[in-house]
């Protein structure tokens, strides 16, 4: 079983930066280091859409209309998945979710609200 636990997102200005963060944890067997992880956001009325991925070796990818703004990493020393998000937009106003996939096994964060203001 696995639990991930995104920080608290917030609210900012447009053309800000916001760094979240999710906390990986599992039980015997399930090692942080092993699973891609990526970021999906959703917005009311929309469905949620890929963010960001990277693999377990660290190869990333991204909708292409964030490429430049967003980078995703992780720690695997501190089981923890990173989002930078620079020059923030109102469009990216949304629910922001970590996601683990591995073997055909998804887990989802609770999610966390960014919301981006003029």
């Amino acid at each position: 079983q696995v639990q991930l636990v995104e920080s608290r997102g917030g609210l900012v200005q447009t053309g800000e930066s916001l760094r979240l963060s999710c906390t990986f944890s599992g039980t015997s067997g399930n090692f942080f280091s092993v699973y891609d992880m990526g970021w999906y956001r959703r917005t009311p009325g929309k469905q949620r859409e890929l963010v960001a991925t990277i693999t377990n070796y660290g190869m990333t990818h991204y909708k292409d209309s964030l490429k430049g703004r967003f980078t995703i990493s992780r720690d695997n020393a501190k089981n923890t998945l990173y989002l930078q998000m620079n020059s923030l937009k109102l469009e990216d106003t949304a629910v922001y979710y970590c996601n683990a996939e591995l073997e055909g096994h998804a887990y989802w964060g609770q999610g966390t609200q960014v919301t981006v203001s003029s």
